[in-house]
């Protein structure tokens, strides 16, 4: 069973982390979202914080499954998931291995898009080095640049040396599995299509690995579907809007979720 932090009452709303860090990336929506009566659950996923490393084929469905496996634990039938980054891939296999379970998906600052060839062995390699390694201390001088907008990075040093902590205190073998589990996802649009149910795309303005593009294709992707479908811009955030503009992405989620 994996690692959660449970806030609030009333409808469910599931939030999914990103790579490489635990669940303390939502810390800043869970009191909000719950005063504002919601039920607020943000699991660590397999690998990463107080959750142990999977002991299956790295794989993003093996993260679905566990949720699902949490939200029956939980006595959840339903909930909203989203996810951000990862936690939006691990969402988008929810919709392909457990529709039922999902009302609505909220996804973050992701993409969905298989990796290019190129893409995915950088993915391996990295797995490979950290393994050889035994830590992640090094992952955060690699990652940052991507993950942290132009402005965070210039003007906001309390979040980069948060983010900084997070990355180096998950464990190498997480961060190896969850590397190889994302070199070998699949293509999700259709996926989005075929839900029909409510969906909110949200990015950050200043985000280079998941830009403005991949969240107007999965916009687009919903609405072909028939799904009632926000998209919101998160200005001068860029990879990691939630831990960016906390207060931005908990106003986005808040409105979005009283309209559903």
């Amino acid at each position: 069973m994996m690692h959660f932090i449970e806030t609030g009452e009333g409808p469910a709303v599931i939030l999914l982390h990103a790579f490489p860090m635990d669940s303390a990336l939502w810390a800043a929506q869970r009191r909000p979202l719950a005063h504002a009566g919601y039920r607020v659950i943000t699991p660590d996923l397999p690998g990463f914080g107080g959750s142990a490393v999977s002991q299956d084929e790295p794989s993003l469905d093996v993260m679905a499954d566990a949720v699902a496996e949490l939200m029956e634990h939980l006595g959840l039938e339903a909930a909203t998931i989203g996810g951000l980054s990862m936690g939006g891939y691990v969402t988008m296999a929810m919709l392909r291995r457990h529709r039922a379970r999902v009302s609505g998906i909220v996804l973050a600052d992701t993409k969905a898009s298989a990796d290019t060839p190129e893409a995915a062995a950088n993915r391996r390699s990295m797995a490979t080095a950290v393994e050889a390694a035994g830590s992640t201390v090094t992952v955060a001088d690699a990652m940052l640049p991507n993950l942290l907008g132009a402005t965070t990075r210039a003007s906001r040093p309390e979040v980069v040396a948060t983010v900084t902590r997070w990355i180096g205190a998950q464990p190498a073998e997480g961060v190896a599995w969850a590397q190889r589990a994302m070199a070998a996802r699949l293509a999700s649009l259709a996926d989005i299509e075929a839900f029909g149910g409510p969906v909110l795309v949200l990015y950050g303005e200043e985000d280079t690995i998941s830009p403005a593009t991949d969240a107007q294709a999965m916009a687009a992707a919903a609405r072909a579907g028939g799904s009632p479908t926000a998209v919101i811009e998160i200005p001068r955030a860029g990879h990691l809007t939630a831990v960016e503009d906390p207060d931005a992405v908990t106003r986005a989620l808040l409105g979005w979720l009283a309209g559903h």
